[in-house]
């Protein structure tokens, strides 16, 4: 693909500033759409999977990446879905549908429910640009013979487009966060508001600090293919107390252990409460799901168990 660069098509004046003006109360919203669409793209590949159109490599599992970078102040939204092609991208993120911004804000600036407006205008990517300076897509389609592309936009109406050097099937989007968003590259801050709006989504969301210095211990047998062994730590061999088979204390040894770089923190249950069966159930599950919800650490005098799908 030879490279490009244009004009975003938009229907209406100012988009940027009217999205920013929106999202002014609960600019924090923009990491639900973000992972919403991420989860979108796994269960999509999913689904062409089931229906044949497509054979998910061997040990796949869907996940979306939420990668915090303090010193580089960006956020990255990571997934293993189905991918844009570079049509794909020109037609679902280089052209806006919306229209009446006037209106978009008359009709809207008293409403309560202010968090599902950029759903309902199909501007879920754009709620990125409420905290970042710049915003980069890096994509590869499922499609055979699919070229990866890069795409670049600073906020304006301006973008530019080439091929990409990503070789994994997905999507990757980096935040270069403006100076007054900063929190959100904060890991702390980050899995505040994962928790808030994404606990319950169908695929795995892990959370992570690029070029994190914390470790962790696990036995050599937990060990994964993507774990970063920084050092073996040997067992202590355990001596034979009086009247001891020599053999027998060594057998009782401690396996051997692995000191590992931090793995990436599972932030969501893909299987909530609300989706079993009340015999499946235990008193702390319930304890534990109403903690979460409600973030109350009393004993609730009572709970109702309800099945439904996801609420969203």
């Amino acid at each position: 693909m030879a490279a490009k660069s244009g004009s975003l098509s938009i229907n209406s004046e100012n988009i940027f500033p009217i999205i920013k003006k929106w999202l002014y109360s609960d600019h924090d919203i923009f990491y639900r759409e973000l992972i919403s669409n991420g989860c979108d793209a796994v269960t999509k590949l999913k689904k062409l999977d089931m229906m044949g159109e497509y054979s998910l490599p061997e040990g796949y599992k869907g996940r979306v990446d939420v990668i915090v970078d303090p010193e580089k102040k960006t956020l990255t939204f990571k997934d293993n879905g189905l991918g844009m092609t570079a049509d794909e991208v020109e037609e679902y993120i280089n052209q806006i549908a919306f229209s009446g911004a006037t209106d978009f804000i008359e009709k809207y600036k008293d409403k309560s429910n202010s968090d599902q407006i950029i759903g309902h205008f199909g501007l879920g990517f754009y709620s990125a640009f409420m905290v970042a300076d710049e915003v980069h897509i890096d994509t590869l389609s499922y499609k055979d013979g699919a070229k990866a592309v890069h795409w670049e936009c600073d906020g304006g109406t301006e973008f530019s487009m080439e091929d990409g050097d990503k070789t994994d099937v997905g999507t990757t989007i980096t935040l270069f966060l403006n100076e007054d968003c900063l929190e959100f590259c904060n890991e702390y801050k980050a899995r505040e508001v994962v928790k808030k709006y994404c606990s319950f989504m169908p695929t795995e969301i892990y959370l992570s600090k690029a070029n994190t210095k914390e470790t962790q211990i696990i036995k050599e047998e937990e060990k994964l293919p993507d774990d970063e062994v920084l050092e073996e730590i040997e067992p202590e061999k355990k001596e034979a107390a009086e009247g001891e088979n020599v053999e027998a204390a060594e057998g009782t040894e401690e396996p051997k252990k692995l000191k590992i770089r931090k793995r990436p923190e599972l932030i969501n249950e893909t299987q909530p409460l609300w989706t079993k069966h009340p015999n499946e159930c235990t008193k702390e599950e319930y304890l534990d799901f109403y903690r979460k919800v409600f973030q109350d650490y009393k004993e609730p005098l009572f709970w109702i168990h309800l099945n439904m799908d996801y609420p969203f």
